[in-house]
């Protein structure tokens, strides 16, 4: 039997978009905050520009998309290392979807479309297949309530 292990991370969001009245109108206050992780460069943070947002900021949807693609391309070439497959170069374009109504919102959908490059020495198959055991390995995608697609594109370089 394994025994689990819990693990803990700690983050200080700091709203930074009050503009003098505070929350009083929709419209008085700024969307903006900063994320401090000890140790790490701090992050800006506002809301989608849909929302009042700043657009040049991070946003909490980029965010969750991006740790989808971080996570699965994390695992992923682990998942190499134990086919056998040599990963010369990886970027994922991933998108998600979400969705909007009077209640609210939610993610309906993250598509990961990795383009991985191999060595020419190395089984394309392989490399491909890889891709199902990262997803399942992914913490992220193990935390989410919504489908997570991966769409890889296997390119091998020439010799």
């Amino acid at each position: 039997m394994s025994k689990s292990h819990q693990h803990k991370y700690q983050v200080e969001t700091i709203w930074t978009g009050n503009q003098g009245n505070g929350t009083k109108t929709y419209q008085g206050y700024g969307r903006d905050h900063e994320i401090r992780i000890a140790g790490k460069p701090l992050l800006a943070g506002s809301s989608d520009p849909l929302f009042r947002g700043d657009a040049s900021k991070h946003n909490p949807e980029d965010m969750l998309v991006t740790a989808l693609s971080t996570c699965h391309m994390l695992s992923y070439l682990h998942q190499a290392v134990l086919a056998g497959v040599v990963v010369t170069g990886y970027v994922d374009h991933a998108e998600g979807t979400m969705e909007t109504d009077a209640h609210g919102g939610r993610f309906i959908e993250v598509v990961l479309r990795p383009e991985v490059t191999i060595t020419a020495g190395s089984d394309p198959a392989k490399a491909e297949a890889a891709h199902e055991p990262a997803h399942h390995a992914c913490f992220i995608a193990n935390s989410v309530n919504f489908p997570v697609r991966c769409e890889p594109r296997i390119i091998v370089e020439s010799v």
